[in-house]
């Protein structure tokens, strides 16, 4: 909690520590309480505390120093990322909106903020997918993971856990996997909890997958190139930061000469399979056309791929597979 009468201490009063100060602001801004908004909020925070000691931010570990420049310098960086299709533009937004909010918590002003997110990334966010998800051609995937198998291994783990089971990055590479290897084999089924989003883990949100030999295999090779002493696809030493760094972006080039955009479009490509799968038609990105007698069908099939990808309503669904056309 902020200490009383030091509002102008170092990060107004919240520590010395921005990535420690970002997140109490918050929990005393919503007052123990909205735990999942406190979370979600929380983790953009800390990408933006990474890139503030990262080699293209300004070095800041005071929010005193952080200006309105900086957050705009901030927002160079995603519009960056999001051309190179690091990122989507609906999550740049979301962490420049999240930084915005945890300012004005650690402040008790909003004076210094970016006013519009859409307007400083010079991009529109658009909920419904309109170009055909890159990754649904398995013989292009088999590709490029050989490619990444001869030089980064653990990539090639993250591609193909992507693809298998609609994984984001981060639960890829965070993935309990002796525990995903046991529930495999005990129910036939997995629970992905690990390096989930706005607090969206544990028992208050299960989110199983039913096995097939795609997500076996994906699971088997990804224990194999997983470091020594470790249970995901971190090395007991390493933080995901370098993990990122040494390995995750210089695969993204790999990625683009195989003109793969990124790995999230493999979590597309996944949810338009699972569409076709469980309606026996094509996902309306690939040219299904819903009649009146499909729409209940439809609207099940959305359900059950929100369940999977772990989101918590059906229409973000239309990011991935399209909308009802």
């Amino acid at each position: 909690m902020a200490l009383v009468g030091r509002r102008d201490g170092r990060n107004f009063g919240y520590g010395r520590q921005l990535s420690y100060a970002g997140p109490q602001a918050l929990r005393d801004l919503f007052g123990g309480g909205h735990y999942g908004t406190v979370k979600a909020h929380s983790d953009r925070w800390q990408a933006f505390v990474r890139w503030c000691h990262s080699e293209d931010g300004p070095g800041f570990n005071d929010a005193r120093q952080i200006d309105r420049q900086t957050l705009l310098d901030y927002a160079g960086h995603l519009r960056q990322q999001v051309e190179q299709g690091e990122l989507t533009i609906a999550t740049a937004q979301n962490r420049l909106s999240s930084v915005n909010r945890t300012m004005a918590a650690l402040r008790g002003d909003p004076y210094v903020k970016v006013p519009s997110p859409s307007k400083a990334l010079g991009m529109q966010r658009n909920s419904v997918r309109c170009s055909v998800p890159q990754g649904q051609d398995s013989e292009q995937v088999k590709r490029i993971v050989d490619a990444l198998c001869e030089q980064y291994p653990r990539a090639a783990a993250i591609m193909q856990l992507a693809r298998a089971t609609g994984m984001r990055l981060r639960e890829a590479i965070l993935a309990d996997l002796p525990r995903l290897k046991r529930e495999a084999k005990d129910y036939g089924k997995i629970n992905i909890q690990d390096g989930t989003k706005g607090g969206r883990s544990g028992a208050s949100a299960p989110r199983w997958i039913q096995v097939n030999d795609q997500i076996r295999e994906a699971l088997n090779y990804a224990e194999q190139v997983s470091p020594n002493d470790s249970c995901n696809l971190l090395a007991p030493n390493e933080s995901y930061l370098d993990f990122q760094r040494r390995v995750v972006r210089p695969a993204r080039d790999i990625l683009h000469t195989h003109n793969l955009k990124g790995f999230h479009e493999l979590r597309a490509a996944y949810a338009c399979e699972r569409y076709e799968q469980i309606t026996c038609h094509l996902a309306p990105i690939n040219g299904r056309r819903c009649s009146k007698l499909d729409l209940q069908l439809d609207r099940e099939a959305r359900t059950q791929i929100s369940y999977e990808l772990g989101h918590g309503r059906i229409d973000v669904v239309s990011a991935y597979i399209g909308g009802r056309q």
